[in-house]
């Protein structure tokens, strides 16, 4: 039976080759041509193998103008981003009872860090690609993207529960669900 650490196999030592250690890809934009005008690139142990138990991953953030990554947590990591190319607008949320938005604009060469399991979001705001490298504390960050888990969830939050909560009608969250 084979051993498995943090729900993964654990290759025998002797079996081990570079392959469990790289990945091949961070070079190659990805395909920004979707509803939000983003793509990210994963290098988690998924990705990497050899990255179980090491804590640490990293991502390629590619945007089209005005691209955006959606608001979104990782509640297995901090996160730490470098702008490559562009210029970026970064922000997350403080926990309660505050919920203070903390935000900036970064340009080529700087670096902001998300707090773990905090929401956070990331747009180009310029009318040019931008590329950023995140590097995660965890090897499988996870990843709970804020829309997606209140208006996709399967089975699906009762929409009159979310009406109460938005303080909005049921036929706006009816339509808001039919874009998750």
């Amino acid at each position: 039976m084979a051993v498995r650490v943090n729900g993964l196999p654990c290759k025998n030592p002797s079996w081990v080759q570079a392959n469990d250690f790289h990945f091949s890809g961070m070079h190659i934009p990805g395909n920004t041509s979707n509803v939000v005008g983003s793509s990210v690139t994963p290098a988690f142990v998924f990705q990497i193998p050899g990255l179980n138990t090491l804590g640490i991953s990293l991502a390629r953030l590619d945007f089209a103008p005005w691209g955006v990554i959606p608001p979104h947590a990782h509640p297995r990591a901090t996160e730490i981003l470098t702008v490559l190319e562009g210029k970026i607008e970064v922000g997350f949320v403080t926990s309660n009872p505050q919920n203070r938005h903390i935000s900036k604009v970064l340009n080529k060469g700087d670096v902001f860090v998300f707090p773990v399991n905090l929401v956070h979001y990331q747009r180009n705001v310029g009318n040019t690609y931008a590329v950023a490298i995140v590097a995660l504390s965890s090897q499988n960050p996870g990843v709970n993207l804020i829309g997606n888990a209140v208006f996709g969830s399967n089975p699906d939050i009762s929409t009159d529960i979310l009406a109460k909560a938005f303080q909005v009608s049921e036929d706006v969250i009816s339509d808001i669900k039919l874009k998750f």
